[in-house]
Order: C-alpha cells, then structure tokens, then sequence
C-alpha cells in the first residue's frame, strides 16, 4: 500500500511514480494567491490539470475562490471530494450529461455550494433550461427567491456561495466567447448578446458574465507574441462587454487566462477572474516560455520519478516510458540533481526511455562530461503535460525537503483520473 510510505526517504519510492515536490509546488501556490490579491482579481484555477480534491481544497484554502474543470464528471468527482465552488469551463449539449449537471447544481446549492457552466449556442442554453426544469420536478423545489440576478451588484462578480436568495437549482451560466483559440466560443459581439438575452428569459439560469480564453496564447514563446495576441482578445471582450451592458444586462464578470498570459489578463482591466493551473506544477512547456517579468517566477514541483535498467556504451535505458508521461507537448526533461551528468530524454517506447548524454559538454557538470547514470540509478524527469500525464497516475506522492533527501509526507488521490465524460 502506497499509504505505507508516508514518512519513508524518498528513495523507498517505487518506479515509475508521479512525485510531487511539496515545498515547490507551496512556494507556487502562494505565489499566484499573492499576485491575485495584489491586483485583485479572483482566482479559480484549473483542477482539470491536477484533478485532485484535496489539492483544489489546498488552492482554495490559500485564497482561491473555486475551481474549473472541463468535464461533468471532474466536477462530480471533486465535489465528492468536498469542493463546493466548480464552474465547468465547457459546454455540455448531452441531455445525460445535463441532468448530472442539474443535478449536482442542485446538491451544491443544497449546502451552500455554487456550479456554474459555459455556453456558446441557444440550443445549448435550452437544453440546460430543460435539465434544470426537470432537476426542479424531481427534488420537489419551487421557482422561488429572485431567480435573477441576486444581490450581486453590476462588476461585483458572481455572488459567494449562499450570498443571495436562489432557487435550489439556480446555476450561474458563461457565454463563452472566441477570443482566438478557435475552438469552442460564440462570434464575440452581437451574437453573444443574442444568447445572453436567451439566459435571462430562462428562470433557473443566471447570466453570470462571460468566459474569454485564450488557449493559444499560452504557449505563444515570446512575450511580445502572447502581449499582442492578449491585446486582441481585450479588444474582444470589451466590445462584447459594452453590447450586453448597453441592451440592460449587467456583465458580472469575465473570466479566463491561464499560467502563460494571466498578468496580460490581470493589467487589462476588463478580467476579473483568472483561471490559470500548470502554475502549481510547471511542465517542461511551460518552462519554453520567455518569462513575462510582471508574472511571478513558478518552481518546477511535478516530476517522474524512474530508475536505469539498462547500461549501454551509448546510452542508458529507464522504466518511465510513454505509458507514464504524456508526450502531446513533447518529451520529458531529464532533471539533473547536484552532480548528476546532464542527460537527454529520447522515444523509448511504451516501458523503456533512452537517456543520452547531453549534446553540450558545456552543460554537463564538471568531470562528467559524457557521463551516463548507472545501473539502479534513479533518474527525476520534468514532464511535458502536466494534465495529461496526471491522468495517467491513480496517486501522486508528496515528497518533502527536495527530491534528493526528501521524505514522503502525503499519497494523493488523483480523484478525477479518468474523468472524460
């Protein structure tokens, strides 16, 4: 049992294993929950990266306000788990889907909680009405309360859990708009008022502002590329923004950003909610990024824990392979402890990695040039995806005073692993 290794030295630790360093990943989260309350703004980071409750309960606790997931299930599994605060940054059309959305809006309202979800089509928006008519039928509740807006003033942000009188099934409903992702999102402008007017007829839906996500940014590498692709999407929201307001509907907040752009997001103005989550673990993307000097500066704290089982003249051979670590952003990065030769991870296949050495000799350390590790060696590699590659692991070991002498101090589920739907 991996509960058995709590207070054990990080060396007991079985390969391959997803280790977290707990006091890198603490220094972030502090961090970013002193940057949001610097510049306030809220804070809803994206527990689809880690999907773990107790590491959502963790950001919450240092002053997150909720957290977001991409898919119904995520959001079942950590309410299971004790988050109350979820808002699904997606859209759900399945009328299955739908009546576990109704249905959870309603048990998180029941103790004070709050689900909220995006949309970016009118048949979306109806069908959603549907799910939370039926969840109303079902659990025997009334229309009352206000059934509007609550008592959150206009640029207020969405009300906290329990703020205003709502129906039982009330949930908080996004317009997501394309801001240059290209992917889910409705034309920003006329075609987002159109469907924020259709929210408000509807008596169980509150129209809670807008989503505006620029996926794509966050991997733009230079600064000026991610400034200027952030420029656009404000431009964007702000027109959209102003159409809404000017047709009567107050625009509570808008919400987006991620771990590469959100002090672009921050400075805008216009956001006031950033959904940014690699920040607490930092993938070997991530670190490709030319850093935006407004940003705080993020620790690498997830790591693939492997050991050699193969010595070649050329190369050494490690047990973390494809099946351990997600490669849609490219191979890990071998993390060189003091005095560990620098090495290159290669396409080993589903079991097997192939360590070579580094093709500098200058970043090898010295008199080790062209070293490999031995047989039995232990090898820490930075994974390329962080998501992804959490989703391959049912448990994340927590590991204190660094990855070299440090001790396990927590097992951490990883609540929503699996969690597609």
């Amino acid at each position: 049992m991996l509960a058995a290794l709590i207070g054990q030295d990080v060396a007991a630790i079985d390969t391959p294993a997803l280790v977290i360093d707990l006091d890198a990943m603490e220094r972030n989260v502090t961090r970013m929950a002193t940057f949001a309350r610097k510049h306030q703004v809220r804070l809803r980071p994206h527990a689809k990266m880690h999907k773990s409750a107790a590491l959502a309960r963790l950001q919450m606790q240092a002053g997150a306000v909720g957290v977001c997931v991409q898919k119904t299930s995520e959001a079942e599994a950590l309410a299971a788990g004790g988050v109350s605060d979820i808002y699904i940054s997606n859209e759900v059309i399945a009328p299955a889907k739908l009546r576990h959305v109704a249905t959870l809006a309603h048990a998180l309202n029941a103790v004070g909680g709050r689900l909220a979800i995006a949309v970016d089509s009118l048949e979306g928006i109806e069908r959603l009405a549907e799910a939370m008519a039926e969840s109303v039928r079902s659990n025997g509740t009334g229309e009352g309360g206000n059934g509007g807006h609550g008592n959150a003033p206009a640029g207020s942000g969405p009300a906290a859990p329990g703020a205003h009188d709502a129906p039982a099934s009330l949930i908080d409903v996004f317009i997501e708009i394309d801001v240059g992702q290209g992917r889910c999102g409705v034309s920003p402008g006329e075609a987002a008022a159109t469907l924020a007017q259709a929210i408000t007829a509807q008596g169980a839906l509150r129209f809670a502002g807008l989503q505006a996500y620029h996926g794509r940014a966050q991997h733009l590498r230079s600064i000026e590329q991610r400034r200027e692709a952030i420029a656009h999407a404000a431009s964007e929201v702000r027109r959209t923004h102003a159409l809404i307001e000017a047709a009567g509907m107050p625009v509570d907040l808008v919400t987006g950003a991620g771990t590469g752009t959100f002090a672009l997001e921050a400075a805008s103005g216009i956001w006031g909610e950033l959904q940014a989550g690699s920040y607490l673990f930092m993938d070997a993307d991530y670190a490709q990024n030319a850093r935006d000097p407004a940003q705080p500066a993020f620790e690498h704290a997830l790591f693939v824990k492997t050991q050699v089982m193969s010595v070649s003249a050329s190369h050494a051979v490690c047990d973390a392979g494809h099946k351990c670590h997600a490669i849609d952003s490219g191979l890990p990065r071998v993390h060189a402890l003091a005095g560990q030769p620098a090495l290159v991870y290669a396409n080993g296949g589903d079991e097997h990695g192939i360590l070579h050495p580094a093709s500098s000799k200058d970043t090898l350390p010295a008199g080790s040039a062209n070293a490999l590790p031995a047989l039995g060696d232990t090898v820490w590699l930075i994974p390329g995806h962080c998501d992804p590659t959490i989703n391959l692991h049912e448990h994340l070991i927590g590991v204190r005073g660094g990855l070299e002498r440090g001790t396990v101090e927590h097992v951490i589920r990883v609540d929503a692993r699996g969690a597609l739907r």
